[in-house]
C-alpha cells in the first residue's frame, strides 16, 4: 500500500515520481530532467503564491492550477523578455498532467483530474523545410581541406538522409554505423529502436571523414577544438561532439551559404520527412 497521501510533500513525492519515470517508465535522463524541471518551477512558484515553505499535495487544486496557467500566460523569458509561446505553456503543464496522473493511479491519492488541466490550443506552425537548391548550397560551403569540414559534410549529409534528431546523431559510435549495407539502428524517443537508411553520398562522405581519423576513440563526430581531452578518458568520450555543436554548425554553413531560412538541424529532419512524402 502506498504511503502518499494529501498531507505529502511535494517534493518529496516528485523525487518518487522521478525515479518511477526512470526505472519504470524507462524514459531518458534528459526527458526525466526536463520534467524535473517543469514541476520545480510549478512547486517553487506555488510556494511563493501560498507563502509557504513547503508544498503539500493537498495544495494542489483546480484554482492554483488555473492561477497557473495564467502566470504561464503572462510570463515572460529570462533570456529574451518575451512572452512564452503557447508551445512552451503547454509543456509546463503537460508534465503537471503526468504527475497528477501518476498520483492519482500509481499512488491512490485522491486528487483534481488532470483532464481539468486545459492545455490550450497551440499555434498552428508551419515546419522549415530547404528546397532542393538550399541543399546543394548547404552542401558546398564546408572547408574541405580541413578535417572539421569533411566531419561536418557527413554530418550535413547523414542528417539529411537519415532524419536523425541531433541528439541520436551525436550519440552514435563509430561501431554503430554500418557503411556496407548502409542501414543501422537508433534508440529514439520512448527509448524505441527504429532503423534508418544512409543514402550513397552519405555513405561515401562518412567513410571519407572517418579515413581522416588515425583514432581509435568511440564517438562518431570528434571535436578538434576547445577544451583538452580528459587524462582518464581511454575511449575518446570527452572529445564526442555535443548537440549544441551541431547546432552551432549548422547555423554557420547556412548563414555562409546565404540561405534566408532561419535552419537547424531539425530543419533537415523536417526536409527529410517532406522528401518523403512526395516520393509517395
Amino acid at each position: 500500500m502506498s504511503d502518499v497521501n494529501l498531507n505529502s510533500s511535494y517534493e518529496d513525492v516528485l523525487v518518487k515520481y522521478l525515479e518511477y519515470c526512470e526505472v519504470d517508465k524507462n524514459l531518458s535522463q534528459n526527458t526525466v530532467k526536463m520534467y524535473h524541471f517543469y514541476l520545480t518551477d510549478f512547486s517553487d512558484w506555488a510556494k511563493s503564491l501560498l507563502k509557504k515553505d513547503t508544498l503539500k499535495l493537498s495544495d494542489l487544486s483546480e484554482d492554483l492550477i488555473k492561477r497557473y496557467r495564467l502566470y504561464l500566460h503572462r510570463r515572460l523569458s529570462e533570456k529574451f523578455h518575451e512572452e512564452f509561446k503557447r508551445s512552451t505553456q503547454k509543456t509546463f503543464l503537460v508534465a503537471l498532467r503526468a504527475f497528477l496522473k501518476y498520483l492519482i493511479v500509481i499512488e491512490n491519492v485522491d486528487l483534481m483530474s488532470p483532464d481539468a488541466i486545459l492545455l490550450g490550443k497551440s499555434e498552428d506552425r508551419v515546419p522549415k523545410v530547404l528546397n532542393g537548391d538550399q541543399l546543394l548550397r548547404l552542401f558546398k560551403v564546408q572547408d574541405l581541406q580541413k578535417r572539421s569540414g569533411v566531419r561536418d559534410r557527413a554530418i550535413l549529409e547523414t542528417l539529411f538522409s537519415t532524419g536523425l534528431r541531433v541528439s541520436e546523431l551525436v550519440s552514435l559510435n563509430i561501431d554503430d554505423v554500418n557503411l556496407k549495407s548502409g542501414e543501422f539502428t537508433v534508440i529514439g524517443k520512448g527509448r524505441k529502436a527504429r532503423t534508418v537508411y544512409l543514402s550513397p553520398s552519405s555513405i561515401e562522405w562518412l567513410k571519407k571523414y572517418i579515413s581522416t581519423r588515425k583514432d581509435s576513440f568511440e564517438p562518431l563526430f570528434i571535436r578538434y577544438s576547445g577544451k583538452k581531452m580528459d587524462k582518464e578518458d581511454f575511449d575518446g568520450e570527452s572529445l564526442r561532439l555535443t548537440a549544441r555543436s551541431v547546432q552551432r554548425l549548422v547555423k554557420k554553413y547556412i548563414k555562409r551559404a546565404g540561405i534566408s531560412v532561419d535552419a537547424t538541424p531539425h530543419t533537415l529532419r523536417h526536409t527529410f520527412a517532406t522528401g518523403l512524402l512526395s516520393e509517395g
